[in-house]
C-alpha cells in the first residue's frame, strides 16, 4: 500500500518571515521536517510556492536531496493535489507541515497503522485531543479524498486549510494511541522567537536531530522550564483583561499591574491552555496591553473578542452616516492598540445598540463581517429582556451575560438558549462569577451598598455550602457551579496579578459540582434583589 508524506513549506510567514530556514543543530527547520518524516523510508515531497521568495528554500531543499514542488501561493489544497499527479486514488497521504520537526517516521507509522485498521477516511494527530504536544501534529486521509475535495471546494477557507471538506464528509477522528499521556498542552511548533528558542533547547544536546525518537524529545519537553503549569485545559476559563486597563471591582486590592507583569500573564494564561482572552473599547489600556502581548508570533495562540465602544457621545437622534462612522472609528482604534487587520469577535457593549439610531451601528458591523474586518459578532446583555433580543438576532454568535451562583434571574431563559445553541453556533460566556468580588467581600458597607442588608445570612449561606459540598472555598464555588451549567462555554475572569492567574488556573482543573449538588444550591440559595444582582443600581459613596 502506497503511503507518502507532503510537507507544507514556506519562507513567507506573517508571525516568523524566513522561519523555515532556520537552524536547528545546523539543520534548517524544513529540510529536519521531511528528513524525520522519511527516517523510516517514507517518501516525503515538500510542497512550497512559485514565489520568488521561496527560492532559496527550493536550493535548500535540493541541496539536501529532496523532492519538491512548486505551487500556488493561494490555494495549498491544489499545490498538495498536483505534487500527487503521478499516484492513485487510494494512496495514504500525510498532511505535515515544516514547522513542526517532532514527528518521526514511527509515529507516521503508527498514525498509519491506526487509520488502516481502523476503516478510516480520515485521521489527525493534534494536541490535546491525542494527548500529544501542539506541533506533534499531522493528518492523514486517502489522496482520492483530496482530489474530491480540489474538485468540490468553493471557500478560500477549505482550499488554504486543506481537510476542511474532507473532516465535514467523513468526520474529525483522533489517533488516541497516547491520549491518556496528557501533554496537549506542552507546545513544540514553530510561530514565534520563543518557539523556536525551545525547540532549539529540546535539540541542543541531541547527537542526531533526524534520527532522535519523538518520543526521546517529547520527555525532553516535559522538563522544560517553560513548560505549562498545569498538565490539563483550565475547563471554560477566560481571560477578563479589565483590571489590565483599569482600577475596577470593589474588592480590587492592587489596581493595575504595570504593562510587563500584564504580558507575562497573559502570556502564561495562553501557555496554559486558556482559549480566550476579553477586553474593550471602554476598558481603558486593556486592547493595547493584549495587542502587546500576543505580537511577535503569540497572534491567534487564543481568541480575542473586544468590544465595540458604547459610543456615549452620539444623541439618540444622531444621523446613522454619523454613526457609521463611529463605529468605525471604534474598529479602527481596536484594530491599532490590538495591533491586528482583522478581529476575531466584536460584541457590542450595550444591547440597545442592536436597534438604536435605526440600527446604523449593528448594520455596519454586518457589512464589517460581511468585508472580512471581523470575523464574529456578539452582544454584552445586561438583563433576561436584552437576552432574548439578541437571542433572535440571526448574525449574534456570542453572547456575554452577568451571572453567578445566586442570580435567579436566567433561571426561565435557560430553554431559549438551549434552543438557539441547537439551531445554529452560540457561544455564551458569563462575567461578574463573584459578583464583582461582592461575595468573596468581608466588608458590610459594601453589601449595604449593593442593597442587601443581611449580608450575614448570605455569607453563612456561602460558607456553609463550601463546606457542605466540600469546596476549598467561595470562589472555588461559585467557579464551580457555573462551570457546571451546560449552557454556559466560557466565564470571563479578571485577574490582577500573576497569584490570582495561577489560582484561577489550577481551579479551573477541579472538578465542576455533580448535577445533584446545582440542585440542593438552587432550592436553598438566598434570594437577593434585582437591585442587588446590578451593579448599575449599587449606591457608590
Amino acid at each position: 500500500m502506497t503511503s507518502i508524506a507532503v510537507l507544507q513549506a514556506r519562507t513567507t510567514s506573517s508571525r516568523l518571515p524566513g522561519k523555515v530556514l532556520l537552524p536547528v543543530n545546523g539543520i534548517p527547520l524544513a529540510v529536519l521536517a521531511a528528513k524525520r518524516a522519511a527516517n523510516t523510508g517514507r517518501e516525503v515531497i515538500v510542497a512550497t510556492s512559485c514565489l520568488a521568495s521561496d527560492d532559496a528554500l527550493v536550493d535548500v531543499l535540493k541541496a539536501h536531496g529532496l523532492s519538491c514542488f512548486r505551487g500556488s501561493l493561494e490555494n495549498p489544497l491544489e499545490r498538495i493535489v498536483r505534487a500527487l499527479d503521478a499516484y492513485h486514488d487510494e494512496a495514504i497521504v500525510f498532511r505535515l507541515t515544516a514547522d513542526n520537526v517532532f514527528p518521526d517516521g514511527r509515529l507516521l507509522d503508527e498514525i498509519e497503522e491506526a487509520f488502516v485498521q481502523g476503516g478510516c477516511e480520515y485521521l489527525c494527530c493534534n494536541g490535546i485531543e491525542s494527548g500529544l504536544p501542539y506541533g506533534v501534529s499531522a493528518e492523514v486521509t486517502r489522496l482520492g479524498h483530496l482530489r474530491w475535495a480540489l474538485d468540490n471546494a468553493v471557500d478560500a477557507f477549505d482550499t488554504e486549510h486543506v481537510t476542511p471538506l474532507i473532516i465535514r464528509r467523513f468526520g474529525r477522528r483522533y489517533f488516541e494511541r497516547y491520549k491518556s499521556r496528557r501533554l496537549g498542552l506542552l507546545r513544540c511548533t514553530v510561530d514565534n522567537l520563543d518557539d523556536y528558542l525551545l525547540v532549539q533547547r529540546v535539540f541542543s544536546s541531541v547527537t542526531d536531530a533526524v534520527s532522535v525518537p519523538c518520543e526521546e524529545l517529547m520527555q525532553r519537553l516535559e522538563v522544560s522550564p517553560d513548560r505549562p503549569i498545569v498538565v490539563q485545559t483550565p475547563d471554560k476559563l477566560v481571560f477578563g483583561t479589565v483590571q489590565l486597563g483599569l482600577d475596577y471591582g470593589v474588592s480590587n486590592k492592587f489596581g493595575r499591574p504595570d504593562l510587563v507583569q500584564a504580558c507575562e500573564m497573559l502570556r502564561i494564561a495562553v501557555t496554559n491552555g486558556v482559549k480566550y482572552i476579553d477586553t474593550a473599547r471602554a476598558y481603558g489600556s486593556s486592547e493595547t496591553v493584549v495587542g502587546t502581548a500576543f505580537k511577535g508570533g503569540w497572534e491567534g495562540r487564543a481568541t480575542v473578542i473586544t468590544k465595540l465602544s458604547p459610543l456615549a457621545d452620539c444623541p439618540d437622534d444622531a444621523d446613522p452616516l454619523w454613526v457609521r462612522a463611529a463605529v468605525d472609528a471604534s474598529i479602527f482604534e481596536s484594530c491599532h492598540h490590538l495591533e491586528t487587520k482583522t478581529l476575531n469577535v466584536v460584541m457590542l457593549h450595550r444591547a440597545a445598540q442592536l436597534v438604536q439610531w435605526q440600527g446604523a451601528a449593528w448594520e455596519r458591523l454586518g457589512e464589517l463581517r460581511q468585508q472580512g474586518v471581523i470575523a464574529a459578532l456578539g452582544v454584552s446583555v445586561q438583563n433576561p429582556a436584552e437576552l432574548h433580543r439578541a437571542l433572535v438576532e440571526p448574525l449574534v454568535s456570542h453572547i456575554q451575560l452577568p451571572c453567578n451562583l445566586l442570580d435567579w434571574r436566567w433561571d426561565d431563559s435557560i430553554p431559549l438558549i438551549e434552543e438557539a445553541k441547537q439551531g445554529r453556533s452560540l457561544i455564551v460566556h458569563v462575567r461578574s462569577a463573584l459578583l464583582q468580588g461582592l461575595l468573596v467581600n468581608d466588608n458590610e458597607a459594601s453589601w449595604r451598598s449593593a442593597h442587601v442588608d443581611d449580608s450575614a445570612t448570605v455569607r453563612e449561606w456561602l460558607e456553609s455550602q463550601v463546606s457542605t459540598l466540600g469546596r476549598n472555598s467561595i470562589v472555588d464555588l461559585c467557579f464551580a457551579y457555573l462551570r457546571a451549567l451546560t449552557w454556559v462555554d466560557g466565564i470571563a475572569v479578571g485577574m490582577e496579578n500573576t497569584e490570582q492567574l495561577l489560582e484561577n488556573l489550577d481551579l479551573f482543573c477541579q472538578p465542576s459540582l455533580e448535577p445533584w449538588q446545582i440542585s440542593t444550591l438552587l432550592a436553598s440559595r438566598p434570594l437577593l434583589t434585582e437591585q442587588a444582582l446590578n451593579p448599575a443600581c449599587w449606591l457608590r459613596g
